[in-house]
């Protein structure tokens, strides 16, 4: 039984391809261009942030920060859960 190969030579002409970078007039390899993409959610808390309350939950904020360094911070499992259950659904 003989086995033939008849793709051989095209992977080897595909591997010897890859090497070769092509260059622009300037003599320089062309780069792809960044991208950056916001998400709305991001844009809202940008938003809000950005809003003239922004002093007054800067200071929400502040007392969150200390009740967490104290420890007094809690949050009940229900609200927890809730949260949960609508980004899930929002999938």
């Amino acid at each position: 039984m003989r086995i033939n190969e008849p793709n051989r030579a095209g992977m080897i002409n595909t591997y010897n391809k890859t090497g070769s970078n092509p260059l622009n007039k300037n003599g320089k390899i062309p780069m792809g261009k960044d991208e950056v993409n916001i998400s709305r959610e991001a844009l809202e808390m940008l938003k809000q942030v950005e809003e003239p309350n922004a002093p007054a939950r800067r200071e929400k904020v502040e007392q969150l920060k200390k009740q967490v360094e104290d420890g007094a911070y809690k949050v009940s499992s229900e609200k927890i859960a809730e949260k949960f259950l609508s980004f899930w659904k929002k999938l």
